[in-house]
């Protein structure tokens, strides 16, 4: 089963350290608690629209962008298990 909150949270892990950010920076620039930002990062939480914005926001990267990668990762993990499901010939 494909975990959209999982995948947000890779993609959310990824920018912050593409771009060389700690939690704490995040956390900081967002106003939302460290704790809370590591729990999305793992998927354990959801993030509302405002909290995602806020996160966008802090990461200075556009929310379409972060949800496109996200999309994109769905895509693949649905054909993956697509292809894992078709049985040996």
């Amino acid at each position: 089963m494909v975990l959209f909150r999982r995948l947000l949270g890779d993609v959310l892990r990824d920018v912050r350290l593409q771009r060389g950010m700690t939690l704490r920076e995040v956390s900081a620039e967002a106003r939302v608690s460290l704790g809370y930002i590591s729990e999305i990062e793992r998927g354990q939480k959801e993030a509302s629209s405002e909290l995602l914005f806020s996160l966008c926001t802090a990461l200075d990267v556009p929310l379409s962008d972060v949800l496109r990668d996200v999309s994109d990762a769905v895509a693949l993990e649905e054909a993956a298990s697509e292809l894992a499901a078709v049985p040996a010939a």
